[in-house]
């Protein structure tokens, strides 16, 4: 019966085929008769059934050249009819005056001048815009499309847009099962709630984009804090009033994890003696906290070991199972890939960047192995570089079967940033404004201005960044600057510093970084009636070349509200060609650690020290102790004294002991209470040792960070438990900034 159906099938087939012995097409007044035939894969004297016609039928289409084709084969004689589609001779976007906003229209248009007029394209180009308009605030746009015929079989496309208001983020919620307080995730996120004082910053706009940034940095953060189930279930964005949202993040933290089991698996013909370190640092993790953090820091040194081994062809994986709910059994495994050349590499999307800025962030090159592990690697450095809104990758066939291209696919996004900020408390009130650009003629240069005014002091300063000067791989930063200090009514002096600096800075070993810079400044200092005799002495013009250096030993789990881990830091300021001959110590350690739940514990050490080989130090060189260091007393007001004059110090040191309370007063969502004990010491007079005082201060107290609708708000009650006679106590201290 089958062979029966199948004779029945061929005969009909074959039935209604016919040889092609001639070509006819009419319609056609753009496109050639020969034009048609390559793009139809039309040949002469081959049999032509239903199928093939259908597949011409479907290729001419493909061109988007025609509105309307119909194919007949008769007496040998294929005829095709076509109505051509009209060509679209300009396109105008109206009702968009920001240029960057109009380019970026233009370029995401899926209809193009010149290009044939498909009329079902035009919603998907509507759809389009709209998107973007949302992406950029305007959630309220109406586009209203006009087409006007032309007689030459051209058209007019014209997209009429009236934006609207754009949408304002009026308040931010966090509700669900989320575990950690509003005030911790507002940090979190790049969204802002919009205050009539934000009149630079653009996160006050409800923006899709970010909200999914948004969204991925919160699901980051609760997996570093160990909540390894956590869901952004959904955001929703309410709308409240006219132009006005409520943007809210609906989170199930769920249970917090540790690492119970952890495993490297590798093949048998890896050498087990090269991931003896990997092993190590995997039985350290066992019974820590969950943190993807931990994990990719594992991951890391697999990267290392790529490098330096030669294992060219490797890839890596890692399996989480979860068990008992709080505990997590995870298998990271190398396995060897498929042994793949990278034949070319092509950047696409980069009208403004560089494209040896692209190249130097990748880490394969034309020619090397095609090793994903290095391949995913180039790819979230180029991600981080802060340029780009996007970075997508295709990995094609190449030209053999060992070899692919890869296309790198970048998506440039606005990297000019305004920031103003101002901020007041009882140690003064400050203004700051800065602007920055982080691609600089599409060098990936970074380039940045600030200027901050306080009570008694302006500073100014240009930073210009090279990531990779002279394709060295490192990153040379100039500085330039001025700052003045205006204390002639209190004390009778002033100074002002104007100078430059270049430096760099570099991972030399594992977690260990070392930025060296040379620096050259021209100071003076002017003095009244009312300076001590010291300041007097020194009165005059001063001009320092100093050599600078930081070595900084980093194991913190995360740089931003770490939990667990510590940082040591060692600084020292050496004098080359200097008035004053002074040479600067310091250190500073970190350590933090996690107690119960959610509390955490903090230990900070500090120290310095400026001695001047041939004479006294310079007044604007001396020590004092920040006044973060040490809460409970006046800023600046504790230690050696001259007349009225608190004159700092040639050393200091401070100790600053503090502990998290996440369950204390937990209802209130938006405030974080700790406690704390600081002690500090600062003392030495190079020029009077009378003046010298030489005590312990130390204080405890409560400390609230609070944030507010107008801005964070950090204050504390302190008590001082030492002190000399001379210092300036402060019980209540606050401080509150917002930024514009």
């Amino acid at each position: 019966m089958k062979k029966l159906i199948f004779l029945f099938v061929l005969f009909t087939t074959l039935a209604s085929s016919e040889v092609v012995k001639n070509i006819e097409i009419s319609g056609n007044k753009r496109i050639t008769n020969e034009t048609i035939i390559l793009f139809g894969s039309i040949d002469i004297d081959v049999d032509y059934n239903d199928q093939k016609i259908n597949n011409v039928l479907k290729n001419l289409y493909k061109t988007d050249f025609f509105e309307n084709v119909s194919i007949t084969l008769k007496n040998n004689i294929l005829k095709i009819k076509v109505i051509e589609n009209p060509i679209i001779q300009t396109i105008d976007i109206k009702g968009i005056k920001n240029k960057r906003i109009l380019e970026v229209l233009n370029e995401n248009l899926i209809l193009k001048q010149k290009n044939s007029f498909i009329e079902s394209k035009v919603k998907r180009d509507e759809i389009n815009l709209k998107n973007i308009l949302k992406s950029n605030g305007y959630y309220f746009s109406e586009i209203n499309t006009k087409i006007k015929k032309n007689d030459n079989n051209t058209i007019d496309l014209i997209y009429d847009i009236e934006l609207g208001d754009k949408a304002y983020i009026e308040k931010i919620k966090f509700i669900g099962d989320k575990k950690i307080k509003d005030r911790k995730l507002k940090s979190v996120i790049v969204s802002e709630e919009s205050k009539f004082w934000k009149f630079i910053s653009n996160k006050k706009f409800l923006d899709k984009r970010r909200i999914k940034l948004d969204e991925n940095l919160l699901k980051n953060y609760y997996k570093n804090n160990g909540y390894f189930n956590v869901s952004v279930n959904s955001t929703t964005a309410l709308i409240l009033d006219n132009n006005k949202f409520e943007l809210v993040f609906n989170i199930d933290a769920g249970n917090k994890y540790i690492f119970n089991e952890i495993n490297l698996e590798i093949p048998q013909s890896f050498n087990e003696k090269n991931f003896s370190g990997i092993n190590k640092k995997i039985r350290k993790l066992e019974g820590d906290i969950y943190s993807l953090n931990k994990i990719n820091k594992i991951l890391e040194e697999i990267d290392k070991i790529t490098l330096s081994r030669q294992y060219e062809f490797i890839k890596a994986s890692f399996v989480e199972k979860t068990i008992d709910d709080n505990k997590i059994n995870l298998k990271i495994i190398l396995s060897e890939s498929e042994k793949l050349y990278v034949e070319k590499i092509n950047i696409l999307g980069n009208y403004l960047t560089n494209e040896n800025v692209i190249r130097n962030s990748l880490i394969i090159d034309e020619g090397d192995p095609l090793n994903e592990i290095l391949f995913k690697k180039s790819i979230n450095r180029l991600r981080s570089k802060n340029i780009f809104g996007k970075v997508d990758t295709t990995v094609n066939d190449g030209s053999s079967e060992q070899t692919k291209i890869v296309d790198i696919i970048v998506e440039e996004q606005p990297t000019g940033e305004i920031a103003a900020a101002a901020g007041t408390g009882t140690s003064g009130s400050q203004i700051s404004f800065s602007i920055a650009e982080n691609n600089y003629l599409g060098k990936g240069i970074k380039l940045r201005a600030s200027t901050t005014l306080s009570d008694n002091s302006l500073e100014f300063l240009f930073s210009r960044t090279d990531p990779n000067f002279k394709n060295s791989s490192n990153s040379l930063t100039t500085t330039i600057e001025n700052s003045s200090e205006d204390l002639m009514n209190k004390f009778g002096y002033k100074t002002d510093k104007t100078g430059f600096s270049f430096g760099t800075s570099f991972e030399q070993f594992e977690n260990v970084f070392f930025s060296p810079s040379i620096s050259t400044y021209y100071e003076s200092l002017e003095t009244s009636s009312k300076a001590t005799a010291a300041k007097k002495k020194q009165e005059g013009n001063y001009f320092d070349t100093n050599l600078s250096y930081s070595l900084v030993l980093n194991r913190l789990n995360q740089n931003f509200q770490p939990s667990d881990g510590f940082k040591s830091k060692f600084s020292q300021t050496i004098p080359i060609v200097a008035d004053d001959k002074s040479i600067i110590n310091s250190y500073e350690l970190s350590k933090y650690s996690k107690i119960g739940e959610n509390s955490v514990f903090s230990f900070i050490f500090f120290a310095r020290a400026v001695n001047s080989f041939d004479d006294d130090v310079r007044v604007s060189k001396r020590i004092y102790i920040p006044s973060r260091k040490l809460r409970g007393f006046a800023s600046g007001k504790i230690g050696p004294k001259d007349g009225a004059d608190y004159i700092g110090g040639n050393y200091g040191a401070a100790i600053n002991l503090a502990a998290t309370l996440p369950q204390f007063f937990g209802e209130l969502q938006n405030v974080d209470f700790s406690v704390f004990f600081d002690s500090a010491n600062l003392y030495g007079v190079d020029y009077d040792s009378s003046l010298d005082s030489n005590k312990i201060r130390s204080s405890t107290g409560l400390a609230i960070d609070w944030f507010t609708p107008i801005g964070p708000l950090s204050f504390s009650f302190a008590t001082p438990l030492t002190k000399a006679d001379s210092d300036k106590t402060e019980t209540f201290r606050f401080k509150i900034g917002t930024t514009f």
